[in-house]
């Protein structure tokens, strides 16, 4: 990192930014193609399918918990630093934010047997993750004078954010009549990553001599890892060799989806999978920076002052001066977020069944199910957790209705809702999240969509 303050902001989770991961309407939906990213052991009931390119799959996940961009941005005619003083202390160390984004570019999948189905393509995602480091935050607001022996803790700050293509490879088998297995091989390759976590240490502030401040950094230990925004020449890393990293780029790495889906009885089924097993390797454009040890100083105040335009810079200097720093190009491995799914559904109102051309054979389809889904995404600061209840509804012959409602960090009023439409051989489906809170995203907590284009052959 080219200068110190930079490393700062990416220490205290400064970022515009929002997800959850969680594709609750999506999860096991009227057999999309695209369930299979979410359980690689769910059941296919066709022949083959081929994704339309850049279409097939895109979704959009964003979320805050604490307040809303409304909070502190809403036309009131509240005072700007009000509302941001109001907004910071209702905020706690536990709060967070995270965004994630994916767009398929290709897929398709093909039938090798009666008990065989292989799935492969390759999709892009961003992810982003920040809890929200409210005692750093407190500090660079307020200052320190208010906060005498008051300890700081840099733990806090934790924040990572990565963008990177995905080539995945997949497998469901048909183990018997009652049990489907199923995995899938990615091949990860790292565009860019910026990550600080798992930092130690404190800043407090005592009354010294002469009513002087002096102030304490205690075994602070903190490291800011980045690659892919500053090549060796300190110059920001140019669009285009980042867009040539997204497919087998020098930035590697491996992981595993694994999943099943057993039948209970004719009406009952149990799912489950565990995704994104595994990490990336980071060695293209590398800049570190390490802060390790103590120290103690007097005299300087730690408050924003906006008639000063070198605010930041004499901070960043005076900080650089009197706190060991280092700087490295070291390669490092990140691990992916592993995301836990489970669910169970009944259902009932059988209306017809289909013949599948692959083996003769005919899958029973009924118009009503029920259910509930567990979702966990874990993350550098611990698990986050969603509980769903959904209720599925076969509307006409080629077109299905999933309704869910979620209680998690963001909301407990979450309410989704999804339709899949058949008609022929294409597939089309389209889901929205949190539904009441669309009408105004600005004061809302979270947000999704996902959408896609398939072409399916029975």
């Amino acid at each position: 990192m080219k200068k110190l303050v930079v490393f700062m902001m990416f220490l205290t989770g400064i970022s515009i930014t929002s997800v959850a991961q969680n594709k609750q309407v999506l999860y096991e939906f009227d057999k999309i193609p695209q369930t299979l990213l979410l359980n690689p052991g769910s059941r296919v009931n066709y022949k083959y399918t081929v994704g339309i390119p850049l279409l097939s799959g895109i979704s959009f996940q964003a979320g805050i918990t604490g307040v809303t961009v409304a909070d502190i941005f809403r036309n009131d005619g509240v005072d700007p630093n009000i509302k941001f003083r109001n907004a910071l202390n209702r905020i706690t160390a536990d709060d967070y934010l995270q965004f994630n984004s994916q767009v398929e570019v290709v897929s398709g999948g093909f039938r090798l047997d009666e008990k065989n189905f292989i799935s492969a393509g390759f999709y892009t995602e961003v992810d982003i993750f920040g809890n929200a480091p409210k005692d750093i935050f407190t500090l660079l607001n307020e200052g320190n004078a208010a906060y005498l022996n008051k300890k700081f803790f840099l733990s806090q700050g934790n924040f990572k954010a990565e963008a990177l293509g995905v080539l995945h490879f997949g497998l469901s088998r048909k183990v018997s009549e009652k049990l489907n297995v199923g995995g899938r091989l990615k091949i990860y390759s790292g565009v860019a990553n910026v990550m600080t976590t798992n930092n130690t240490g404190s800043f407090t502030t005592r009354l010294g001599q002469d009513n002087i401040y002096r102030h304490f950094l205690n075994n602070i230990n903190a490291t800011g890892y980045s690659s892919g925004i500053y090549d060796e020449n300190d110059e920001v890393v140019e669009a285009g060799t980042l867009l040539g990293r997204s497919f087998l780029g020098g930035n590697l790495g491996l992981g595993i989806d694994l999943g099943f889906t057993y039948q209970l009885d004719e009406n009952t089924e149990l799912t489950a999978s565990l995704l994104d097993i595994g990490f990336i390797g980071y060695s293209e454009d590398i800049r570190n920076a390490n802060i390790n040890g103590s120290y103690s100083f007097s005299g300087i105040e730690f408050q924003y002052d906006g008639n000063n335009t070198n605010y930041w810079e004499d901070l960043s200097n005076d900080f650089k001066s009197k706190v060991p720093t280092e700087e490295n190009r070291d390669s490092y491995s990140v691990m992916r977020p592993i995301k836990f799914n489970a669910s169970v559904k009944h259902v009932w109102g059988k209306t017809r069944k289909e013949e599948n051309c692959y083996d003769m054979s005919y899958n029973d389809y009924y118009d009503n199910g029920v259910g509930a889904q567990v979702f966990s995404v874990f993350r550098p600061t611990g698990p986050r957790l969603a509980l769903t209840g959904f209720y599925e509804r076969r509307f006409l012959r080629g077109l299905m209705g999933k309704f869910t409602y979620t209680v998690d960090d963001f909301s407990y009023t979450n309410i989704g809702a999804g339709l899949s439409a058949k008609i022929g051989k294409v597939n089309i489906y389209g889901i929205v999240d949190n539904i009441f809170g669309l009408p105004n995203l600005a004061d809302t907590n979270t947000a999704s969509f996902q959408l896609g284009v398939n072409l399916i052959f029975r």
